[in-house]
């Protein structure tokens, strides 16, 4: 009977003289009333100060280590950077977890590298199986097992390499970006990927029927042509920030730049349902 939200309100109705209240009672350990506790109170009332947030997560971390950091830091109101951070600078000893649970409830591997390589033993052994059927095998996404599947008929590795090498007799013609391997003749070459535009790109989705004929792709579109806005403006948005401001809104944007990532995500899972789909159709 010990009560994990809403003490402001019971006591409110023992000063009225209320004998009864309406509760949802909840069963469960004590650390999982705290983690419940935590998600109440960072979602309505007085706000947690950042520095209750930091200590819920770490809590959270010693208590639930199984669970990803984007599903504490959703718990604790931070960001997944800094639920990483109180993570390698706590106690808690994860070593023996293999995979940890998301905010969607699903297990993923930390390490996608013995996932990548049974996929790859999966996809041998039976060429026809679908994306979703080696996933679940193998413990990783269907996503995962797409770039799997496209590097074995390639002819690579289905683990990637970090860093893309190549020989070179001259490395003088290199980059200040490239380093040379001593005694090896091998040139590592870092490659900046160019980033398209993002307002070129709103503009050709706002032009596209499909979109903007349904309430929900105009939305959509709203929300795009929102964050369609470059590095310039950005900058100046940062600057018209109030310091006693700056912790709460950068943590919101952290949570906002999370929940995008989520949003691709499921749009990446989704799009590669549907390829699964045709391709068992054909």
């Amino acid at each position: 009977m010990r009560v994990i939200d809403g003490m402001h309100r019971l006591m409110v109705a023992f000063l009225k003289g209320q004998e009864t209240i309406e509760v949802e009672l909840f069963d469960g350990t004590p650390e999982e009333a705290f983690l419940r506790a935590v998600e109440a109170n960072v979602t309505h009332g007085l706000p947690l100060s950042k520095e209750d947030r930091r200590a819920a997560a770490a809590r959270i971390i010693a208590s639930h280590p199984e669970m990803s950091d984007r599903a504490i830091a959703r718990a604790a109101g931070l960001g997944a950077k800094a639920v990483a951070l109180l993570r390698r600078s706590s106690d808690a000893d994860a070593s023996q977890l293999g995979a940890r649970v998301g905010r969607d409830g699903k297990a993923r591997p930390l390490n996608s590298t013995e996932g990548r390589i049974r996929a790859a033993e999966l996809i041998a052994e039976n060429p026809d199986a679908s994306l979703r059927e080696v996933a679940r095998r193998a413990g990783i996404s269907p996503a995962t097992v797409s770039d799997v599947r496209k590097r074995i008929t390639s002819g690579e590795p289905p683990v990637a390499e970090q860093v893309a090498t190549e020989t070179d007799s001259e490395p003088d013609r290199h980059s200040p970006a490239d380093s040379v391997q001593a005694g090896t003749g091998r040139v590592v070459r870092r490659v900046r990927l160019v980033q398209p535009d993002p307002v070129s790109l709103v503009e050709k989705l706002v032009r596209d029927p499909s979109l903007r004929h349904k309430e929900e792709g105009r939305y959509l579109l709203r929300v795009l042509q929102l964050n369609a806005i470059g590095a310039q403006e950005w900058s100046k948005l940062a600057a018209a920030v109030p310091p006693h401001f700056g912790d709460l809104i950068a943590d919101l944007a952290r949570q906002y730049a999370e929940t995008w990532a989520e949003f691709a995500k499921e749009l990446d899972e989704r799009i590669q349902a549907i390829r699964d789909e045709t391709e068992a159709s054909m």
